[in-house]
């Protein structure tokens, strides 16, 4: 099952990913396809102000000067898809999104995936995006469901789900399953929104807080993929949160959390090793044929090293 990712649209002809468009999310000219056996989704973790003190501080003064600089980075190391999260403290969330999807859409036609957990700010991001934005995200709790997939449908989108609900973020990894289930059921059977437009989050947590969580996530992985069979996505750096050495744990991660079926991550894009292990996954997993984008990226650095070096 393949979901298809699009960036905005020519304004004279209906947006790729309009409603009727099942599997398509929008911005100008750039199409994604996330599936199994296809290359993996890179999506750049990075326009998010958690943890970026500077950047919320930006962000409370409604300064968007530095997002320039941060698509930048991401489409040099090879994002596919970008993430965009407003979530400052004591900033107009709403309105920051609605500027930042108008400003990065007009600085690349990567598609987008809007990041909150306000219903307003999701609403306004998804009015202003030119195209069929992938939404990020929603719970299995039942109110959470009830507000944002109308949204989701309304505007034609694509969902993220993720398994936890009023009760717990589970660790078993059939519960979580149990709780992706509900969501696909509640989006297809009561919002119409299409299997394609939904991929579940397997939940990743930090292996330094329990070295068991990300056998759990795979085997999470694992299971989503035998029985609900749609595309999947996960924050690859929480696996590695709070540990030395983050980008060994994110490499090393990501190739297996693919090889059970993981078909794209919310990551950082301007990682070299992070990047390169999810490329030379791609080839070693059948989703590169003939090692083409393999042996091109290796040209292209080869070439940036040799003009670096020369006087």
């Amino acid at each position: 099952m393949d979901t298809v990712l699009t960036s905005a649209a020519d304004p004279a002809e209906p947006a790729a990913g309009s409603p009727g468009s099942p599997g398509n999310t929008g911005s100008p000219g750039s199409t994604v396809t996330i599936g199994p056996g296809r290359p993996f989704a890179i999506i750049g973790e990075r326009i998010n102000p958690t943890g970026r003190k500077a950047f919320q501080r930006r962000l409370r003064d409604g300064d968007l000067s530095s997002i320039e600089a941060d698509v930048a980075d991401q489409v040099a190391g090879g994002a596919m898809l970008l993430d965009v999260n407003m979530g400052a403290p004591l900033a107009d969330e709403a309105a920051l999104m609605t500027r930042a999807v108008r400003l990065i859409q007009g600085l690349t036609d990567l598609p987008l995936v809007l990041d909150s957990s306000i219903p307003e700010v999701l609403d306004a991001g998804l009015a202003a995006y030119q195209g069929k934005a992938l939404v990020n995200s929603v719970t299995a709790e039942d109110d959470r469901l009830e507000v944002i997939l109308p949204l989701v449908k309304r505007h034609g989108a694509a969902v993220i789900g993720l398994p936890n609900d009023e009760d717990e973020i589970p660790d078993d990894p059939a519960r979580r399953v149990e709780l992706a289930r509900k969501i696909i059921h509640v989006a297809t059977e009561r919002y119409h929104i299409d299997a394609c437009d939904i991929l579940i989050d397997p939940l990743a947590m930090p292996v330094g807080a329990d070295t068991g969580h990300p056998r759990r996530t795979l085997d999470t992985i694992a299971a989503i993929r035998q029985e609900l069979g749609v595309n999947m996505t996960l924050g690859a750096s929480n696996v590695s949160f709070g540990m030395p050495g983050r980008p060994a744990i994110g490499a090393a991660f990501l190739p297996a959390a693919m090889s059970h079926g993981l078909t794209s991550a919310i990551m950082d894009a301007r990682s070299p090793d992070l990047v390169r292990a999810v490329k030379a996954a791609d080839l070693v997993l059948n989703h590169d044929e003939w090692g083409a984008a393999w042996i091109a990226a290796h040209r292209a650095r080869q070439a940036r090293e040799q003009q670096a070096a020369s006087p």
